[in-house]
């Protein structure tokens, strides 16, 4: 049987990869974040609800009060 598995250090080109992909994830959880708080200070972020509207049906006809 095989001795343990270790995993090697990533070498030259997917080094640098890795370290750009998480620069990049970075950026976007910064500017998503100030995107959230800019709007959680204008206080945006609520969604006025429309009054609920009540239909009876007695059969074929429909009735909306």
């Amino acid at each position: 049987m095989s001795g343990p598995r270790r995993s090697q250090k990533p070498k030259g080109l997917r080094r640098l990869e890795r370290w750009l992909v998480g620069l990049a994830m970075g950026v976007i959880a910064f500017v998503l974040e100030k995107a959230v708080m800019r709007s959680v200070k204008k206080g945006g972020g609520s969604v006025p609800s429309a009054e609920p509207t009540t239909i009876t049906s007695k059969g074929a006809e429909a009735e909306v009060s």
